[in-house]
């Protein structure tokens, strides 16, 4: 029975954090097993906010290094650079014929995007990019998008675009269907509640467990407890909140021992810095690995970006029949 097919992906901002892993990679890593999975390197959609391209490459690679180093196997899925397969930008260019305007502006998750970046124009490219978004699916038939409720709107309109090249020309494209994910979110050092390199707030997967212990120590916890001894809120404290992923063994005693007062804050960092450490003890060696052997990387990529050239190619052969571009 052949597998389903998923298109997912990230832009390029280098070394990932931790609430990369928890959002999306351990994700990614379940679907492996089960579906045949095109992981992009979205390094056209970098364009939509920054012009500014001269660590681009370097981004795409560390980022794959992340990627690899967390357990996304190559002898399982395709991973590769959207600007390296040509077809992604003459598909963009087709569909855009298929939408309006009118509607591009409707969509609710450009708005925030507008609203969170202060933005005051809205380029082309970045009100176009739902549809991009629905070339890099469509181009490979993804059948499945894992997302997370704030994406269902782009999912939406690339099933509408499938339907009017369908409705024109005759069946080339499936309707992708969404695959809603409960997509946790670890809060960021500082209390907010996304966790954001930007924003200096961030673990990130590389973090030694020096750094990690630094950076834990420097946390925001909740500002009633003052010293051991003050009852504390678990509920409100974002170590607890990490303590729940990564130590959820001991969830129920550190819950108990803060609201008690015998536990205090320090002991309690001290202890999340280190099971954060643990947790990605093997992650640490196979980036070390893929670190000191990057053409191994670039082996990987190469291969990713031959296989999905060819089902792009392949796509872009039926849709020029189709039209009588041939």
């Amino acid at each position: 029975m052949n597998k389903k097919r998923i298109l997912s992906g990230m832009r390029p901002t280098g070394k990932l954090h931790i609430g990369h892993y928890v959002g999306a990679l351990e994700n990614w890593i379940s679907l492996q097993e089960n579906y045949e999975c095109f992981f992009l390197i979205a390094d056209y959609h970098v364009l939509t906010t920054d012009l500014n391209t001269k660590d681009i490459y370097d981004n795409s690679i560390q980022m794959l290094i992340d990627w690899l180093s967390s357990g996304l196997d190559p002898k399982k899925v395709l991973v590769f650079r959207q600007s390296q397969i040509k077809q992604h930008a003459e598909l963009f260019l087709i569909f855009s014929m298929f939408i309006t305007s009118s509607r591009l502006e409707r969509n609710p998750t450009l708005k925030e995007q507008v609203r969170d970046l202060n933005i005051d124009n809205v380029i082309y490219g970045h009100l176009g990019y739902p549809v991009l978004q629905a070339a890099d699916i469509l181009l490979y038939k993804g059948e499945i998008v894992p997302v997370g409720e704030d994406q269902i709107p782009h999912i939406e309109i690339s099933r509408e675009i499938a339907r009017r090249f369908n409705s024109q020309y005759g069946i080339v494209f499936p309707e992708p269907e969404p695959m809603l994910t409960k997509f946790a979110r670890l809060p960021g050092l500082d209390g907010n509640a996304k966790m954001s390199k930007s924003l200096n707030n961030s673990i990130l997967l590389s973090d030694t467990p020096d750094e990690i212990k630094a950076k834990v120590k420097k946390a925001v916890t909740d500002p009633n407890k003052i010293r051991k001894g003050d009852p504390g809120n678990p509920d409100i404290c974002l170590i607890y909140s990490y303590h729940k992923k990564f130590n959820e063994s001991e969830t129920d005693e550190i819950y108990q021992n803060c609201k008690s007062g015998v536990l205090g804050c320090v002991d309690c960092k001290m202890k999340c810095s280190l099971k954060i450490s643990e947790y990605f003890s093997d992650f640490r060696e196979k980036r070390s690995f893929y670190e000191n052997n990057q053409q191994e990387v670039l082996e990987i990529l190469l291969h990713g970006e031959q296989e999905a050239r060819k089902v792009a190619e392949k796509t872009m052969d039926e849709v020029h029949k189709k039209m009588n571009l041939g």
